[in-house]
C-alpha cells in the first residue's frame, strides 16, 4: 500500500495518495498540522532559466535593450561568467530549482532547450515549453509548431530594435494566441496596439526589467483583455524569488490583486497547457503551505512544499515525520528538503473517520 499522507492547514484539510489529492477518509501513515497556515496548490513560474541563478546580478544598467545587456556583461564579467559556467549542469539546474520551490513553485518554465536533467528524478514540474531568445538572437523560429504554446524574449528593452520586434513577428505570423511574450517593456504605441489585438499572453518579470531599464512595461499592457502570467527570471536580472516578484507586482498598482494571483495560477496553467491549480480530489498534489496571504508572502512563510505527491521542502522541524533529507539554507531561510524520488516515511497510521473534511 502506497503512503498516505494527510495535512491539516488553517483553511481546510488535503490527503495525498499516489501523486494525487484524495478524499481526507481513512487511515494516514503521515500527519503534518499546520494551524497557523493555509494550503494551496502550488504555483506557477511562467518564466525561469535554472541555471543561471548561481552567478548573481550581472551588469551596470540602465540598458537601453537586452542585447546592450548581453555584449556589455561579456565584455565586463567575462570571469565571472565562466566560473559560473564551471558548475555541472544538474547543479545548476537544482540551485534554480530549490529557489523555487522554497517559494512554494511547484511548475515553471524553463526558458531554454530542453535538459535530459528534467526527465530524471527532478524535484519539480518543467514545462516543455518551446522558447526561443530575442529575435536578435535566435532568428531561426522554424522549430516552433503553430497552434502549441511557445514563449519568446519580445520588446526586452526601450530601445527602437527591441520595440520593433513586435512588428517582425507579426510579419512572420508568430504573434497570436500561441505566443507567450516575455517581458514586453518597449512595446508602446502602434506595436502596443498589435500585441493587444494579437490574442498573445503576456510573461511580466517586473523586478528584471526594473533593474535592466529603470522601468516596466507600460501600464495599457495590462489592461483587461491581455493575459498577464507571471515569470521570476533567474537572478542574473531579478531580486529574487517568485514571492518577491508577486510583491514588486503588487507595489506597482498595475494590476489587480485577482489578477495577479491568476498570474500564477489558472490562467499560467491555462496558457501553458497544465492541469489547472485545484484542491479537489483527482487533482496533481502540487501543494504549498503557506503563512501568509499570498501576495504578502516571502519564501520564510512557506512551511511545506509537495510536488507529485512528494514533499520537498519544509520547516525544519518536520524532518523526524518526513524522513531522510537535507536541510539547506536560501536567503537566510533554512529548509529540509528531499532530492529523492519518494519521500514520505511511513509512520504509525493514524485513522481518521470515512467523510473527515
Amino acid at each position: 500500500m502506497a503512503d498516505r499522507l494527510l495535512i491539516e492547514a488553517r483553511n481546510r484539510t488535503i490527503a495525498v495518495e499516489n501523486g494525487l489529492i484524495v478524499e481526507p477518509a481513512g487511515r494516514f501513515d503521515t500527519v503534518l498540522r499546520f494551524p497557523d497556515a493555509d494550503v494551496r496548490p502550488g504555483l506557477i513560474n511562467a518564466h525561469e532559466h535554472l541555471h543561471r541563478n548561481h552567478y548573481g546580478r550581472l551588469g551596470q544598467p540602465p540598458y537601453a535593450d537586452a542585447y546592450d545587456w548581453a555584449a556589455d556583461i561579456h565584455r565586463r564579467h567575462a570571469a565571472e561568467i565562466a566560473a559560473g559556467r564551471a558548475l555541472p549542469l544538474r547543479e545548476a539546474l537544482l540551485v534554480g530549482a530549490w529557489k523555487n520551490l522554497f517559494a512554494g513553485v511547484t511548475t515553471l518554465v524553463h526558458h531554454d532547450p530542453w535538459q535530459s536533467e528534467f526527465d530524471d528524478v527532478f524535484p519539480l514540474r518543467v514545462l516543455a515549453i518551446p522558447s526561443a531568445d530575442s529575435l536578435g538572437m535566435t532568428p531561426d523560429l522554424s522549430g516552433i509548431q503553430r497552434g502549441r504554446p511557445f514563449a519568446v524574449h519580445l520588446a526586452e528593452g526601450t530601445s527602437a530594435r527591441a520595440s520593433d520586434e513586435v512588428f517582425e513577428l507579426h510579419a512572420r505570423r508568430l504573434l497570436n494566441a500561441s505566443c507567450l511574450a516575455v517581458h514586453g517593456v518597449g512595446l508602446a504605441g502602434e506595436g502596443l496596439e498589435l500585441f493587444r489585438r494579437s490574442g498573445a499572453a503576456l510573461v511580466w518579470c517586473p523586478t528584471s526589467n526594473a533593474f535592466l531599464f529603470g522601468r516596466t512595461v507600460r501600464g495599457d499592457l495590462l489592461h483587461e483583455g491581455v493575459d498577464v502570467l507571471l515569470g521570476s527570471d533567474s537572478l542574473l536580472t531579478s531580486a529574487g524569488d517568485l514571492l518577491d516578484e508577486l510583491r514588486a507586482a503588487r507595489a506597482t498598482g498595475l494590476l489587480s490583486d485577482a489578477r495577479l494571483e491568476a498570474s500564477v495560477g489558472e490562467v499560467a496553467a491555462a496558457r501553458l497547457g497544465c492541469a489547472a491549480p485545484s484542491l479537489a480530489p483527482g487533482s496533481p498534489a502540487d501543494l504549498a503551505v503557506i503563512a501568509k496571504p499570498l501576495l504578502e508572502a516571502r519564501a520564510a512563510d512557506v512551511r511545506l512544499v509537495v510536488v507529485a505527491g512528494v514533499p520537498r521542502v519544509a520547516e525544519p522541524g518536520l524532518a523526524d515525520m518526513l524522513g531522510e533529507g537535507e536541510v539547506r539554507t536560501i536567503g537566510g531561510v533554512s529548509r529540509w528538503t528531499n532530492s529523492a524520488a519518494s519521500a514520505v516515511r511511513r509512520n504509525e497510521p493514524v485513522a481518521y473517520p470515512e467523510g473527515t473534511t
